[in-house]
């Protein structure tokens, strides 16, 4: 199991030498514990960035610690970086600069190969929303597939449903599309309304169009 460090939204002070604020603190029976007092004070911070470099320290030091911070928006913690012995980063360093021009040809054709997976991937989200709704107009379809289907998003398309091409997951796709270019949603928000109320509102709008597409 990893070593935890917190880098706090919130002052911190040490339970046991009261130093504070702590940029950095570990949690030990819910007391904050500076790193001096953990052992920990000799690490060296490697934020996120490169996972060829942050793969190679880690492995190189006998001892390191995950560093992580709370987001609040989305109400959980998320990984910062690592904490990890100054030798071990160097020479994790030092294998990085060895074999950056081939990691950069690898990254390169990484690349182009997660295109053309995109590409294809957007044509046969395309072509099940017209199965699903033959009277779509095909540029919208393919509008709507290409806008659910972007890489990272984090949209419907992109989802283990999405990309099994499932019905559920296509419709929700197809409605949500609907919703912001054929009905008054997008300025029912503005005008302050609450999005379920404006969902509420602008419902049989969005399952006229969608049961006309489907005719």
């Amino acid at each position: 199991m990893d070593l935890v460090v917190i880098e706090p939204l919130k002052q911190r002070h040490c339970a046991e030498c009261r130093r504070g604020p702590l940029p950095l603190h570990l949690l030990e029976f819910n007391a904050s514990i500076c790193l001096e007092c953990a052992d920990l004070a000799h690490l060296v911070y490697l934020p996120q960035g490169s996972a060829a470099l942050t793969r190679r320290a880690r492995e190189a030091s006998s001892l390191c610690a995950v560093v992580v911070r709370f987001n609040r928006r989305r109400k959980r913690y998320e990984r910062q970086g690592l904490l990890v012995e100054e030798a071990a980063l160097t020479r994790a360093e030092s294998a990085c600069l060895a074999d950056a021009d081939a990691r950069a040809r690898r990254r390169e054709r990484d690349a182009v190969r997660r295109a053309a997976e995109d590409v294809r991937f957007t044509a046969c989200l395309a072509a099940e929303i017209l199965r699903l709704f033959p009277g779509c107009p095909p540029a919208r379809a393919q509008h709507v597939a290409a806008y659910a289907s972007l890489r990272g998003s984090g949209r419907v398309g992109r989802t283990a449903a999405g990309r099994s091409m499932e019905e559920g997951a296509v419709t929700a796709a197809v409605r949500a599309s609907v919703r912001h270019l054929d009905t008054e949603y997008d300025a029912l928000l503005m005008a302050g309304v609450a999005r379920h109320e404006a969902r509420t509102r602008v419902a049989a709008v969005i399952e006229g169009v969608l049961a006309s597409w489907r005719a």
